[in-house]
């Protein structure tokens, strides 16, 4: 397994293993773009089932609004726990990265939507961590490989299709080098750990 398989998994637990700690705080706001708990978690669903459908050589067009509106129904961690096991397989068959994804506008590589996709999972884990008082700390070798990947583009990457929600996003915020790996990687996308 490659790296980005291998991170891709890591955060995806993560956020499964938050999602068996939320109880009854599904209404609780989160840090980012004014959603929900439930909100937050829909939209990683959304993203997962977005997936397969775009590595199969869909378009967005294609697709349509399939993935809109409420995806969780009553079984929140059980429609999580589908849509992650399908984004997972579809990007472990063989020659999946090597694929290109039309998303949005701009093609991307499949190998680089998976590095968005772990962008995503680690950052929304972190938002969901942090609305229900859990453990927020993110994987250490995640931190690292997107600390490389966004030093000097999140900016830019912030406006992009994979992390906008119902406002517009946040800013980075300036923090010095000398902080934790963490909050470093936090602070280039808007958040103050």
């Amino acid at each position: 397994m490659d790296e980005l398989h291998l991170l891709h998994r890591v955060n995806a637990d993560k956020i499964t293993s938050l999602v068996t700690q939320v109880g009854d705080r599904w209404d609780t706001p989160t840090s980012y773009a004014n959603w929900t708990v439930r909100e937050l978690l829909n939209h990683l669903t959304a993203e997962q089932l977005w997936a397969p459908e775009l590595l199969a050589g869909r378009s967005v067009e294609e697709i349509g609004d399939r993935f809109e509106g409420d995806l969780l129904g009553d079984d929140p961690l059980a429609a999580w726990r589908l849509a992650v096991e399908s984004a997972l397989a579809a990007f472990a068959e063989p020659g999946a990265l090597e694929r290109t994804v039309q998303f949005s506008d701009t093609p991307l590589t499949a190998d680089q939507y998976l590095d968005q996709m772990v962008t995503d999972l680690a950052l929304h884990s972190w938002d969901l961590a942090t609305a229900i008082d859990a453990d927020a700390d993110l994987d250490p070798a995640t931190v690292d490989r997107l600390l490389v990947e966004w030093t000097g583009r999140a900016e830019e990457s912030l406006r992009g299709p994979m992390f906008t929600g119902p406002d517009e996003p946040p800013s980075p915020i300036d923090v010095s080098d000398e902080e934790e790996a963490q909050t470093r990687l936090l602070a280039l996308f808007g958040r103050r750990a």
